[in-house]
């Protein structure tokens, strides 16, 4: 009888993954643990940790949604730990961990981790992200069949979305994370890539980004009274 380690059990799950997908997709969600004090904190500052969590783990649930059923690879990235018993499913997400000393490496090397496993079209999002929808993704997929690079501008001034073909080492170096020069930086690194511009979109930092969103009412109910 043959003994297959842990590590070998991973590996095989995670190619049973990838050949289910009919196409050369994968969706990379980049994510951070919702633990207490340690998520949404420019938020935190105006509603409190406890509420900014709660806002946080209903983003979660809302990137779950738009994303499990989506004709795509999906890979869940963690910011501190994977967590095997939470919201993503093992077995429609691959749970991955990041490394690297800021975003721009983290997603470097996970878009690196999946060209070098074979897929062609590669797109990361964030999990806070609540005015986004799985046409939106579907529709950015299909824009990396006729452009190598397909990118989502956010109204801060960075983008929510980030697709490309093949791995182009410039986007992910000398951008200052979390400013507003990101999407301006970064669409100056594609002028001379084809490249699609998507729809800009709202995403969730601030208490202004969702102070006038139904959605959020029930939280926030006691801030506004």
């Amino acid at each position: 009888m043959s003994i297959i380690s842990p590590q070998e059990k991973q590996k095989d799950a995670a190619t049973v993954n990838y050949t289910n997908v009919a196409s050369k997709n994968l969706l990379l969600i980049f994510t951070r643990n919702p633990q207490l004090g340690k998520c949404k904190t420019r938020l935190a500052a105006t509603v409190g940790n406890e509420v900014a969590l709660d806002i946080y783990k209903f983003l979660l649930d809302h990137t779950v949604n738009i994303t499990e059923n989506l004709n795509a690879a999906k890979q869940v990235w963690y910011s501190e730990e994977i967590w095997e018993d939470d919201i993503w499913s093992s077995s429609i997400f691959d749970k991955k961990l990041q490394h690297g000393p800021d975003l721009g490496v983290r997603m470097a090397k996970a878009f690196l981790d999946g060209f070098a496993s074979g897929f062609e079209r590669i797109i990361v999002i964030g999990s806070d992200m609540y005015d986004l929808n799985q046409k939106d993704l579907q529709n950015a997929f299909s824009e990396l069949k006729k452009n190598n690079f397909v990118i989502g501008p956010a109204e801060d001034g960075g983008y929510y979305l980030l697709g490309m073909n093949s791995f182009k080492p410039e986007l992910f170096s000398n951008k200052d994370w979390g400013n507003d020069t990101v999407l301006t930086n970064t669409l100056e690194d594609l002028k001379n890539e084809k490249h699609h511009i998507l729809e800009e979109r709202n995403d969730v930092d601030i208490f202004e980004d969702i102070k006038d969103i139904k959605a959020f009412e029930p939280y926030l109910k006691h801030i506004k009274a």
